[in-house]
């Protein structure tokens, strides 16, 4: 349950790369970089509650581990896929509906910050949330 908790956004790397690669127009990726996104974790057993909230939307994301769902990006990119939980980490493999391409994320907590990482199609980034 190390996951639990409300997270800010608090740097970023390689970010507008991955999105570009994610075929994301520049001008989202602009607004993208400064989305203050924040992120509320909430976990019961194999259930997750994950409440993202940014500039731009909030949305209200329900799963369980390793129970196919359907997700829609913050750009419109509509993916399907399952979160596995690997020791302390979580591991999303995702597909894209559009282009069945693969979209690959890990959660895990790291000096007490939680990192998300991305990879997609040769890229990777890494964006990087203090507790709040």
């Amino acid at each position: 349950m190390a996951f639990n908790g409300t997270w800010k956004v608090d740097h970023s790397e390689n970010y507008d790369k991955f999105m570009e690669q994610m075929g994301i127009n520049v001008m989202k990726r602009k607004l993208a970089e400064h989305d203050n996104l924040k992120i509320t974790i909430e976990q019961n057993g194999n259930n997750f509650h994950i409440k993202e909230s940014s500039t731009f939307r909030t949305k209200d994301i329900e799963f369980t581990l390793s129970v196919q769902f359907d997700y829609t990006l913050a750009d419109g990119t509509e993916v399907s896929g399952t979160w596995e939980m690997e020791g302390e980490k979580l591991n999303g493999k995702f597909s894209r509906k559009d282009n069945g391409k693969v979209l690959t994320t890990t959660r895990m907590i790291v000096g007490g910050d939680l990192v998300q990482t991305y990879h997609y199609d040769g890229v990777d980034a890494k964006r990087t949330f203090k507790k709040q």
